[in-house]
């Protein structure tokens, strides 16, 4: 029987996890007992109660494979009775909520950087999710934190690697690692949930379809479910093969990054859909044939059209949004009778709501939407959802855009992301916009007069847990928005985000393009923000 090391060791000090877990770039990760202090840190948090079921994998980037025999072996020192691992190391994250859910496990640890490029040099992350298969809840990440800042030592089991290339169960200590399909128990979900048959006939009838895995995790996925299920042709995927640096590409699905796929939607005999996923399969980019769906109206439109697909047909108990998400979304949930939730960024929010019964669907403007079927947002559930919709309605993808337009009205939305901006010039942005908030109340903007500035809050409704400093909001009279925010996603610097919102009562007299439209609130916000005086940026990285 292999032995159980207790390893002493020294606390670092940086691994504070974020919404997201323990994000780092891969170097950091591989010094000596970094990895093992976290993977600690979290086993002493949860204290999984003996023979305990732990669901492990990861979105196939650098470092994912060594993390994982870290983590089995650590696991197996630790008490654990069982671990289900995905095959080669790969399970995205929907997959990995979906497996924690389905087999009933006490929780699992996701290897994933997100939508962060990838590679030696690139970016690693880890991030413990719970037995109802979400993110941690606060509670949790901040006693993840005082665990890491006092350790002295770790437990790891003295044995040799697993081989994870081929289904199968083996002993490891006296703990069983079954190696698992991967994609599986995902794809019979999905299957559950939407109308094969009628995406078959669509499909069938020929109806073109593009998906851009990036390189990241969800090619498998998509393989199975949109060839090998839905009889889609070969070529209606690309950069499918996950690789360790992601093509050495930057797996985000937004139009900067996607831009290969963009490129065909917009070109000369596109197909009909295009939709692309990020590193971990969480998140999601629509389009249509030279059409672009932001991802609050994808939001809204599938909460207007829920009714259409199998798994939503009863009617959905109410719908939530993360704060900087327009308010499309919220005219929907006023026209169906049900409740809109307003919560700030991180999945978990929305987790508590779904447990509690109050929504179904959910999403974020960051590309995310998901629902209660798991506790993460789903990347390719959000295509099959549109996919669904589109062979009920028998309309193009912009066809349903501008229908749920004229019924709804336009909320014209774009988001500016100024990218890794050292901390002290995002900071002292802030810092600026909230001496501006004292005095702008009551002030007009050429034709926007400013009702109420805020820094937002929330109060759970479900643990009456408060959150603050979520994100500046400078609200206008006329119901427009301009809000200010830090991210936490990167690992480099700040990301400084501006969103901007206006909404249009009667579509057919608002210019189409976004960024027009939305000129004099990009204006006022460099004018409030002095973003390019402060950080010598003038112009963002990426508009979405």
């Amino acid at each position: 029987m292999p032995a159980v090391l207790t390893i002493a060791t020294q606390p670092y000090s940086d691994q504070k996890p974020g919404t997201s877990g323990l994000r780092k770039r891969v170097p950091i990760f591989k010094q000596p007992h970094y990895l093992e202090n976290f993977v600690q840190s979290i086993f002493d948090s949860i204290k999984p109660p003996q023979g305990s079921v732990l669901v492990l994998g990861g979105d196939g980037r650098y470092y994912n494979l060594n993390a994982i025999q870290v983590i089995l072996k650590m696991a197996a020192a630790n008490g654990f009775g069982r671990v289900l691992v995905g095959k080669g190391g790969i399970l995205s994250t929907p997959a990995a909520s979906c497996v924690i859910r389905k087999h009933g496990a006490y929780g699992g640890i996701i290897l994933s950087a997100s939508h962060n490029p990838g590679g030696m040099d690139g970016d690693f992350g880890i991030k413990y999710n719970a037995s109802n298969g979400g993110p941690a809840p606060e509670k949790l990440t901040d006693s993840i934190y005082e665990m890491s800042l006092n350790i002295s030592q770790y437990r790891i089991l003295d044995a040799p690697d697993i081989d994870l290339e081929k289904t199968d169960e083996v002993e490891l200590g006296e703990m069983k690692v079954s190696v698992i399909d991967p994609v599986a128990d995902y794809a019979d979900l999905m299957e559950s949930l939407f109308d094969f048959d009628a995406i078959r006939d669509l499909i069938r009838s020929g109806f073109r379809i593009k998906f851009d895995a990036m390189h990241a995790v969800t090619g498998p996925y998509a393989r199975e479910i949109l060839i090998n299920r839905l009889h889609a042709p070969e070529d209606s995927i690309m950069n499918a093969v996950p690789l360790p640096d992601f093509g050495k590409g930057h797996p985000d699905p937004n139009l900067t990054y996607a831009h290969e796929l963009v490129e065909i939607l917009y070109g000369e005999d596109a197909p009909n859909f295009g939709a692309a996923s990020d590193g971990d399969g969480d998140r999601n980019m629509i389009l249509g044939n030279r059409f672009f769906v932001t991802p609050s109206d994808s939001l809204a439109i599938l909460t207007a059209n829920a009714t259409l697909v199998p798994g939503y047909r009863k009617g959905l108990s109410g719908v939530a949004r993360s704060m900087p998400t327009s308010s499309a979304v919220d005219r929907v949930a006023k026209e169906l009778g049900i409740p809109c939730f307003e919560t700030p960024t991180g999945w978990k929010f929305f987790g508590n709501l779904m447990d509690a019964g109050k929504v179904t669907l959910c999403g974020e403007e960051s590309f995310g939407t998901g629902s209660s079927h798991i506790r993460e947002k789903d990347g390719l559930w959000a295509v099959l959802f549109w996919l669904n919709v589109i062979a009920s309605k028998k309309q193009s993808v912009e066809e349903i855009v501008r229908q749920h337009w004229s019924n709804f009205g336009r909320n014209v939305y774009s988001r500016h992301d100024y990218e890794a901006i050292p901390i002290d010039a995002a900071n002292s942005v802030m810092a600026h916009i909230r001496k501006e908030f004292e005095h702008l109340p009551g002030n007009t903007f050429g034709n926007y007069r400013v009702e109420h500035c805020d820094d937002f809050s929330y109060k759970d409704p479900v643990d009456e847990s408060l959150s603050t400093g979520q994100g500046l909001r400078l609200l206008f009279t006329d119901g427009s928005r301009i809000v200010f925010r830090l991210s936490g996603t990167g690992t480099e610097g700040s990301t400084l985000r501006i969103y901007l919102e206006v909404f249009d009562p009667a579509i057919e007299r608002h210019r189409l393009d976004a960024q027009e439209a939305l000129g004099d609130l990009i204006k006022i916000a460099g004018e409030v923000s002095q973003i390019a005086s402060l950080t010598g940026r003038n112009e963002p990285t990426v508009i979405t």
